[in-house]
């Protein structure tokens, strides 16, 4: 049983993760609750269902369903091929760690540790991001071609900016799983576009 709804809203969490990683980098800018979602989900590691990793609220992901909305949409005349290539690459690098089960059980060695962190810090202050940066560093880059974020050279000097990018990248990842949890393949975004862009919209109409 394919579950349209699961696979669209776990895609539309990576879409929401490629879209804060490009504004962040082009301008340094980030919703402060949004990088919190996204953060958070790679913390909920054993959630009742698939909503409950984001909050539990559809409207969360908005910028996630806009965004897969116009890339997948065949109305769409804004399709942003460096926002494709983000959401290419971490589900490519998702299906390499899935085929690792070493790494995988490092990684859910780290986000155990990095739970506990939780107890001391707020999951938006910079020891967090970085513990969860960390982690995307070690485990998940080794894995393939290291994503190559574009943006304006002097927001992504700036160390906490380099750390929020590869925080939000793990969030990716985190998706990517899910999504794959859920049904998701590649063949579905090219097979099954039109019912996915469908039910983005449904969910987008509930919202509003």
């Amino acid at each position: 049983m394919v579950d349209m709804k699961e696979q669209t809203i776990t895609l539309a969490a990576i879409c929401q993760t490629a879209y804060w990683v490009q504004k962040l980098s082009r301008t340094g800018q980030i919703d402060e609750q949004d990088l919190a979602l996204l953060l958070n989900s790679v913390m909920i590691t054993s959630p009742e269902d698939t909503m409950e990793v984001y909050g539990g609220q559809v409207e969360n992901l908005k910028i996630g369903l806009e965004t897969l909305v116009n890339h997948l949409g065949n109305q769409s005349k804004n399709k942003d091929p460096e926002l494709t290539r983000y959401v290419v690459s971490l589900l490519g690098l998702e299906r390499r760690l899935s085929k690792r089960n070493k790494q995988m059980s490092l990684l859910g060695e780290r986000i155990e540790q990095t739970q506990r962190q939780l107890a001391h810090y707020d999951i938006g202050s910079e020891t967090l991001i970085a513990s969860i940066a960390s982690i995307y560093s070690d485990l998940i880059s080794p894995l393939g071609t290291p994503i190559q974020v574009a943006g304006e050279p002097k927001i992504l000097k700036q160390p906490l900016n380099q750390q929020k990018i590869r925080a939000l990248l793990l969030a990716g990842i985190r998706s990517a799983v899910l999504w794959r949890q859920v049904g998701g393949k590649r063949r579905n975004i090219l097979f099954a576009r039109a019912k996915i862009v469908a039910c983005a919209q449904d969910l987008l109409k509930r919202i509003s």
